[in-house]
């Protein structure tokens, strides 16, 4: 999906025009994919935007950067402040955020020196549904890639790092030059891994099952938000390795993801699932997942953020560069 543009961008401490967010060619992460990033949505609920996790998102932000033996130059609460302040100054009562916190220019060598510059930019814009204005009502086609998920002790996939998603590209590629709307990779032992961009949950007889950490997939916080839901809603929730003819077996299926949100499998490889479409339990998990950003689902976990008015006067002012 295009990238709508919109006024200003956050970059290192000030707001900028969107136009000059830009980076030196030799950047390092430009070479060898060293920058990691999140992705936050923010909704508009009747009681003003509000962002979905927004501290856990940048928490998480953090942990990657973490991984790698970087240094992130803002605290937490500061990103979390600057991704409101970019919301609000560009007037989004709706929006997706984009941090990206990405080793900058100064070293070619594949261990950045010590002085190379981590660049920090938080964007704000309009984005529809990831997979289509029509998947979430009535589901996607997916298949099984050819490619398989990162093996573990590679690169860690706990982190969300640009790096990463080289795997994600191939997998997503394949599955849409095959007409698919997505591909599923499978992990270095040929069970279910996730997505290219999303993780999986399947359903049988009643219970939700999900791939675990162990079986190479991103710990999605969208993932984290549906087992809880599911929970609450007295629905139990399996994490265990699974074999690939689990998809074919089961009654429904479903992705999650910031981008994917809750988006309904109708069929894998061909083989419609037994439900040819979101069934009864994947339409009570989206009614109570975006009933909370309509009102109808009561927030017991503290995970809607408020976005707030524009008040930082400081930053008010863009800065040209």
């Amino acid at each position: 999906m295009a990238i709508n543009a919109v006024e200003t961008i956050w970059h290192n401490g000030k707001l900028i025009p969107w136009a000059e967010a830009q980076v030196h060619a030799l950047s390092h992460a430009i070479h060898y994919g060293t920058s990691m990033f999140e992705g936050i949505r923010v909704y508009d609920t009747p009681k003003g935007p509000v962002g979905f996790r927004l501290t856990d998102h940048i928490a998480r932000l953090g942990d990657s950067v973490r991984i790698y033996h970087f240094e992130m130059p803002f605290t937490t609460q500061e990103l979390v402040q600057a991704c409101k302040d970019v919301v609000a100054a560009n007037h989004l009562s709706s929006a997706y955020i984009r941090p990206l916190a990405m080793m900058g220019y100064g070293s070619i060598g594949l261990v950045p020196a010590a002085d190379t510059p981590m660049e920090v930019f938080i964007a704000a814009f309009p984005w529809g549904a990831y997979l289509g204005a029509e998947a979430r009502e009535k589901g996607v086609d997916v298949c099984v890639s050819s490619w398989n998920r990162l093996a573990p002790n590679t690169v860690p996939t706990g982190a969300k790092a640009g790096g990463n998603y080289l795997s994600s590209y191939l997998i997503s590629r394949e599955a849409k030059s095959r007409g698919y709307a997505e591909g599923i990779g499978l992990d270095r032992e040929g069970r279910l891994s996730e997505g290219a961009g999303e993780n999986l949950f399947l359903i049988k007889n009643g219970k939700l099952y999900t791939p675990p950490a162990s079986s190479s997939i991103l710990q999605g916080i969208t993932r984290d938000s549906i087992i809880k839901i599911a929970e609450h809603e007295g629905l139990e929730v399996v994490e265990q390795t699974l074999a690939r003819e689990m998809m074919y077996l089961c009654e429904e299926a479903f992705f999650t993801g910031t981008a994917a949100e809750i988006t309904p499998i109708r069929s894998f490889d061909d083989l419609p699932t037994r439900a040819k479409g979101p069934g009864e339990i994947t339409r009570l998990i989206q009614d109570r997942f975006f009933g909370l950003f309509e009102g109808r689902t009561p927030d017991h976990w503290g995970w809607l953020e408020p976005i707030g008015a524009y008040e930082g006067q400081e930053a008010r002012e863009v800065i040209s560069v």
